[in-house]
């Protein structure tokens, strides 16, 4: 049976039943789990900007503005003093090359202390992830109580440079001395210097888009166009659901100059029909490919923050934290042939790690990057022979509940600021838990470079949903 024959009105019905019991029901539940942790460490809360496509209401501004507003709304939504925060850890993928280490230059331009130490962090698609989970370690040594995390990515601006040879050719001209020097340099000139640098949309290793690996990932596991628009449809029909009942309360509003509406809604959320989506050409492998851009996360502008401390001193500042952040792993595989299959190898390393089972996670959060590279995974951990080869298991691992899986929608729909993405995945774990019913979610996600993590969080009893 198809992997994606879970019907998008099974999914919807099991959403809108879902109603949140009492804590004490929660807490008579909870599984046991093997951790490493030599303390609690807990997320507080987060927030994020609306994440807009592109192009659209953010198109002016630079990207520690959006950093800055996610900072900033943090810190009103936890009334945590921001002379407490000990250190902050921001992820970015496109670098603004006037803002280098923008979790510094966000944190200044956020009123945050000059003496609060900041570092930028870049892993792909899991840049926010990795930001949280180096502060976890800064926290586990001793180092720090509170640290702020987070990530943003702008891609209506992204830098743009001259050939390599022009820049030579202009580095040369900076030291020349003499106007003859000048000349003899200008007489090498070629009018084919003039062509710009565009960012890489390749892998380095590969040459290959992400969009390419990924035709080729479903085409490895047989994942059909129909199965990928199907799940395309359920992200985005259950992304609104949620929209529209508020769910997304890790959403800030955020009032943008020059433009006259307050932007409150993520704007790439489009419930379309079968139909319309058949029709779409394929977007990378052409004729033949099932990549198209309706089944595919889009390039989009956003910024999220999150606030992460030792459980002692969250207690001892009156804050209810909403999960603890329990444990992670992060993989990587083969950058060409296994570039988007993260989630596939760390979910069982996750799982194997902490001595828990498929079914004792209430609450699947992974990022889609496509929706063929969301099935491939499904349908490798469902692999005999992958995981027997690939993970070394002794048979299939077997799929989680798609019940449980995604039901606010994911990054199809909602979006994906490249290093924004982490902590939106972790908040609406943590939210889902309390909506739910839940103890333990895990977050998984790909990124490029054949890279990957996964992430084990558990509803904190203090938790409530806003």
């Amino acid at each position: 049976m198809s992997l994606l024959r879970v019907p998008i009105t099974l999914a919807v019905n099991q959403q809108q039943a879902i109603r949140t019991l009492s804590t004490s029901s929660y807490l008579s539940q909870k599984k046991q789990f093997k951790s490493k942790s030599p303390q609690n460490i807990v997320l507080v809360d987060g927030v994020r900007t609306p994440f807009l496509v592109s192009g659209t209401d953010y198109s002016k501004m630079m990207p520690h503005n959006l950093a800055r507003h996610s900072l900033l709304s943090l810190l009103r939504k936890t009334k945590v003093d921001k002379e407490l925060i000990d250190y902050i850890v921001y992820g970015t993928v496109i670098q603004e090359v006037k803002t280098s280490n923008i979790a510094r230059e966000a944190a200044l331009s956020a009123g945050f202390s000059n003496f609060t130490p900041a570092h930028t962090v870049t892993m792909a698609c899991i840049s926010s992830n990795q930001a949280i989970t180096t502060a976890m370690g800064l926290i586990a040594t001793g180092t720090y109580e509170s640290i702020v995390c987070g990530g943003v990515e702008f891609m209506s601006d992204v830098p743009i440079r001259h050939s390599r040879k022009m820049r030579s050719l202009m580095l040369k001209a900076n030291k020349a001395k003499t106007l003859g020097q000048r000349l003899s340099l200008l007489s090498t000139f070629r009018p084919s210097f003039l062509i710009p640098e565009l960012p890489a949309v390749a892998e380095f290793s590969s040459g290959e888009t992400m969009g390419h690996s990924a035709d080729r990932l479903a085409s490895a596991f047989s994942v059909s166009r129909k199965e990928q628009d199907d799940y395309a449809l359920r992200s985005h029909t259950l992304a609104k659901q949620a929209q529209e009942k508020g769910y997304f309360t890790d959403l800030v509003p955020f009032k943008v100059d020059g433009v006259e509406k307050t932007i409150n809604v993520d704007n790439g959320i489009r419930v379309s029909t079968p139909e319309a989506l058949a029709k779409l050409k394929p977007a990378f492998v052409k004729p033949y490919g099932t990549i198209t851009a309706a089944n595919a996360s889009y390039l989009t502008d956003g910024a999220s923050a999150c606030l992460i401390m030792t459980e002692e001193k969250a207690k001892a500042l009156g804050l209810k934290p909403k999960a603890y952040l329990r444990d992670f792993i992060y993989v990587s595989q083969d950058p060409i042939d296994q570039l988007l299959l993260g989630p596939a190898y760390g979910i069982p390393k996750l799982l194997s790690k902490t001595g828990l089972t498929l079914k004792d996670i209430d609450v699947w959060e992974i990022h889609e990057a496509f929706a063929g590279q969301i099935l491939a995974n499904l349908k490798a951990l469902d692999s005999d022979y992958f995981c027997k080869d690939y993970l070394k298991l002794g048979q299939k691992y077997g799929t989680p509940d798609l019940s449980k899986w995604n039901t606010w929608g994911g990054s199809l729909s909602i979006g994906h600021p490249f290093a924004a993405t982490g902590v939106r995945l972790c908040m609406h774990t943590s939210n889902r838990l309390v909506r739910e019913n839940g103890q333990l979610g895990v977050v998984a996600a790909c990124a490029a470079g054949g890279q990957g993590v996964a992430m084990l969080i558990e509803r904190h009893p203090d938790a409530h949903a806003n």
